[in-house]
């Protein structure tokens, strides 16, 4: 018998190298990143717009109209508390990587009260919650709270009050009056004074709608307008409500 001797077995293939498989790896990953890097801030900040509330306006059919003298049937006129459901919050111009995005937070935590003289609105007060104030990021709402930004457990409520009189005339219902608020906003300790364009719509026979907004610059309030770098808040923005009040 005949046997095959070891030496003339063809030689086994040799392994090819995987080094260009893993720069080819390393190449695609590298593409993938930087895809990331341009089309993930652009995607954020369109998701981010479709998030954002509406800003908070008058719901009226009727245009707004100016104060009128005082209405000798003056039947606005007594206490009025603040009702459960009304809104309150901010509106902020957030830029992550060069992509601009509009934030706004919003709570439901809202009281006061109001008190009408004469068909003049001669007393108000509203007091918001902040530390219920939430947007769609929690990240984003623990750094709202926090000692840096709002502080809320040392300053848990932003608080608006009336200061001058508002005339307000016989408000039917289903009238709308443009006014201005001129008061004082205290925000985080810091207490100015300001003037709120807003409205007063009369939506019932026993009952208000008050909803107003004012453009301001945190660090008048001493509040730090967050930077990380790849991320940054503008220094300005804008507080916004909208409550109903019933007779108390």
């Amino acid at each position: 018998m005949s046997s095959t001797s070891t030496t003339d077995r063809p030689p086994a293939p040799r392994r090819r190298p995987r080094r260009r498989g893993l720069w080819t790896t390393l190449a695609v990953l590298a593409a993938l990143l930087v895809v990331a890097a341009f089309v993930g801030p652009r995607v954020y900040a369109a998701l981010a717009a479709d998030d954002a509330a509406a800003p908070l306006t008058t719901t009226a059919a009727t245009a707004a109209t100016t104060p009128t003298a005082a209405s000798d049937d003056a039947t606005l006129d007594g206490t009025w508390a603040i009702a459960p459901g009304g809104t309150a919050g901010y509106r902020v111009e957030e830029v992550l990587n060069g992509q601009d995005v509009t934030v706004t937070g919003r709570t439901d935590q809202v009281s006061g009260a109001l008190t009408v003289t004469a068909g003049q609105l001669t007393a108000a007060t509203v007091s918001v919650d902040l530390a219920s104030v939430t947007t769609d990021s929690s990240q984003r709402d623990g750094q709202f709270r926090s000692s840096r930004i709002m502080d809320v457990e040392q300053h848990p409520t932003a608080d608006l009050a009336l200061t001058e009189p508002v005339p307000l005339g016989g408000l039917d219902v289903g009238s709308t009056l443009a006014v201005d608020l001129v008061g004082t906003l205290t925000l985080k300790g810091t207490t100015r004074d300001v003037t709120i364009p807003a409205t007063v719509q009369r939506t019932a026979e026993d009952a208000v709608t008050v909803t107003g907004s004012l453009g301001l610059t945190w660090s008048d309030y001493g509040v730090q307008a967050p930077d990380l770098g790849f991320v940054s808040v503008q220094d300005t923005g804008t507080v916004e409500f909208s409550v109903s009040a019933v007779p108390a």
